[in-house]
């Protein structure tokens, strides 16, 4: 099947509207929260939303992989050019706790390399996609009209606005950027990394371990709307491997970038905890 990025576009956005639908049904009402595995809670939601992109996107691209955090793992993705990377509810805490920074992200990757995203906040109305090469967009119930994205021109560290998860900075994970840095907790990693392309903030770290559905769609915003993200080494980051997840997470404005590789590391050794914790724990 020979089909564009401008298709899976639509398909995409399509299918973040329909699975956000279905997450406002549920927004502010007392979940039953199981729990999937030690701090792994999980809602009807979740699931929900999950069954709703699986049939939307799988059913136009039935010759697609399939990585979903809500969804068992099957090895055959790893022999499929082009791989649906999804996190059908990131956020689930701030979901639980009636706040409204949650998202549903949608990642295209084709061998290996991210080509198109989607993180759509259904309580904010923010519409954030991007193509690779075609610059990063979003869509607010304010405008209606697509807005590109620039991430912010700040070249110094002073007054940086750092966007951080909740249960990091109270562990004192940021204790070491106090002063001359402005914390700004934000719940689920897909959220921070498409408010930083959107020029909210200048930084989004987090030395914890994440998953490729945490981060597929969100970094590719970030680069196309001029900023920079790696793993905390510098290195790229590639979708699809064997081993879904991320040894932490640094992305940026690109001028901060080099600066916060160095600061990160002096930084003093954290306790790891599971990835299936910390990224549940993103959304408190």
């Amino acid at each position: 099947m020979n089909v564009g990025r401008g298709e899976d576009l639509e398909l995409a956005l399509s299918a973040a509207r329909a699975a956000g639908d279905a997450l406002m049904r549920r927004f502010g009402e007392a979940h039953e929260v199981t729990y999937k595995g030690p701090d792994q809670p999980l809602t009807a939601a979740d699931i929900e939303a999950d069954e709703i992109l699986r049939a939307r996107l799988l059913g136009a691209r039935p010759d697609y992989g399939w990585l979903s955090e809500e969804t068992k793992d099957a090895p055959d993705r790893l022999r499929r050019q082009r791989v649906w990377i999804v996190d059908p509810l990131d956020g689930t805490r701030s979901y639980i706790a009636g706040r409204p920074e949650f998202a549903v992200s949608i990642g295209l990757v084709e061998d290996g390399q991210a080509v198109l995203g989607v993180v759509y906040n259904p309580a904010t109305g923010e519409l954030f996609w991007a193509v690779r090469g075609g610059g990063a967009w979003c869509q607010t119930p304010a405008r209606r009209e697509a807005v590109r994205l620039h991430v912010t021109a700040r070249s110094t560290g002073d007054q940086a606005v750092l966007l951080a998860s909740r249960s990091e900075i109270a562990a004192g994970e940021f204790d070491p950027f106090h002063g001359g840095w402005v914390l700004r907790p934000t719940g689920s990693t897909a959220y921070k990394l498409a408010r930083l392309a959107a020029g909210a903030g200048d930084v989004f770290l987090s030395r914890g371990p994440k998953s490729e559905w945490d981060v597929c769609a969100g970094v590719l915003l970030v680069e196309e709307a001029g900023g920079r993200a790696t793993d905390l080494a510098g290195g790229e980051l590639r979708y699809n491997r064997p081993d879904p997840h991320v040894k932490g997470i640094l992305a940026t404005n690109g001028r901060l970038h080099g600066y916060l590789l160095g600061v990160v590391a002096t930084l003093p050794p954290v306790q790891r905890r599971t990835a299936a914790r910390q990224n549940e724990e993103e959304g408190g």
